[in-house]
């Protein structure tokens, strides 16, 4: 059965920094594009950051970059994000997801985990 399980979520203060991680079941990440999006409450779901197989190219949404840092552990089957400087507005569920042809089009989800922003 295949698997992506999010963690690192909770309660952040404006400014601070937390990791989230994906961790892969019955699935080789390395095979996949990696991808984080987010959904704030009572808003669509949007694109955050897409890494390459081989982690070399990553992608960020204009509202994260220079923020947020996207990687991988293909050995330990893991992704990564690293949020840093964190505003209210980033304040969503996280969701990691598979792309194995690096297209755009998720093979895998995972279930997300949330991120608040709050003093």
């Amino acid at each position: 059965q295949v698997q992506l399980v999010e963690s690192g979520g909770g309660l952040v203060q404006p400014g601070g920094s937390t990791r989230l991680s994906c961790t892969g079941s019955g699935l080789t990440l390395a095979e996949y594009a990696m991808n984080w999006f987010r959904q704030a409450p009572g808003k669509e779901r949007e694109f955050v950051s897409t890494t390459s197989w081989s982690g070399d190219k990553t992608f960020y949404a204009d509202s994260v970059r220079l923020r947020f840092t996207a990687s991988r552990d293909n050995a330990n089957n893991k992704a990564y994000l690293q949020m840093n400087n964190l505003k209210p507005d980033d304040t969503a569920v996280y969701y990691c997801a598979a792309d194995r042809d690096d297209n755009g089009l998720m093979d895998y989800w995972g279930k997300g985990t949330l991120v608040t922003v709050s003093s």
